[in-house]
């Protein structure tokens, strides 16, 4: 269990944009009421070109995560996933817990951007292919209150630049 005394403080969005702006990355966010679902975030696609995203933080059975970024309509089997993720078993969802810990986020914020706070590179981040097909790529910059816009390529380089060696494969049916 980790002391809460000890334990790292989540980098906020304003990190995220430093850290970006520091890397020479473009990005524009756009602040809008939060949202929790993709069927909540629908009403923003007209004022946000780009592929939009749905995550997943998931594990198997000997505590690896990832994080499965898709496109937000695209269908993950997780009965079958963890074939093409390099998992030791099949996946479930990670507790509220790892992902606050790991990622820095709650419950409706996963992103893709949750790797700034993963200095422990206890996550791995799966990119799926559809998704990476868009020139830019929409995430949360660690809350659901916002969305950042960043060009696909320039992911790529920010999970680099964080630790991170993504995984770009076909993970949706």
């Amino acid at each position: 269990m980790t002391d809460s005394a000890t334990a790292p403080v989540p980098k906020t969005a304003e990190d995220l944009f430093r850290f970006l702006d520091n890397l020479g990355i473009a990005h524009t966010t756009k602040s809008h009421a939060p949202v929790f679902t993709v069927a909540e975030s629908e009403s923003l696609r007209d004022e946000i070109p780009g592929g939009h995203t749905k995550n997943l933080f998931v594990k198997d059975k000997k505590d690896q995560f990832f994080v499965l970024t898709v496109e937000e309509n695209a269908v993950v089997d997780l009965k079958t996933v963890h074939k093409l993720i390099g998992a030791s078993s099949r996946v479930s969802f990670g507790s509220p817990e790892k992902m606050l810990e790991y990622l820095g986020v709650i419950p409706g914020s996963v992103t893709v951007f949750g790797a700034i706070n993963d200095s422990g590179h206890k996550v791995t981040f799966v990119l799926d292919e559809d998704l990476m097909a868009h020139d830019i790529i929409n995430g949360h910059p660690l809350s659901n209150d916002a969305t950042t816009s960043i060009g696909r390529d320039d992911l790529v380089r920010f999970l680099e630049a964080t630790g991170h060696q993504p995984l770009v494969l076909k993970v949706t049916g």
